[in-house]
C-alpha cells in the first residue's frame, strides 16, 4: 500500500510540473487520467501491478 501512495504521490508531482512548465496541457493530463482508469478495468491490470511492484522492490533493494 505504501508503494502505491507515493508513486501516486509522484505522479501528481510530476503533472503538476509539467501543467506548470507548459510542458503538459490539461487535454493532456484528462486524457491520460481516463487511460488509468480504463486500464486500471483491463486485464493487464495484475501484471501492470506486478511490474510496478517488482520494479519498486529492485530500487529498493539497489545500494549506492
Amino acid at each position: 500500500m505504501a508503494i502505491s501512495i507515493s508513486l501516486v504521490l509522484l505522479l501528481v508531482i510530476l503533472a503538476v510540473i509539467f501543467l506548470r512548465n507548459g510542458g503538459l496541457k490539461v487535454s493532456h493530463a484528462l486524457v491520460c487520467l481516463l487511460l488509468g482508469f480504463f486500464l486500471a478495468s483491463t486485464s493487464m491490470a495484475p501484471t501492470i501491478h506486478d511490474g510496478v511492484g517488482a520494479t519498486a522492490d529492485l530500487v529498493s533493494s539497489l545500494h549506492p
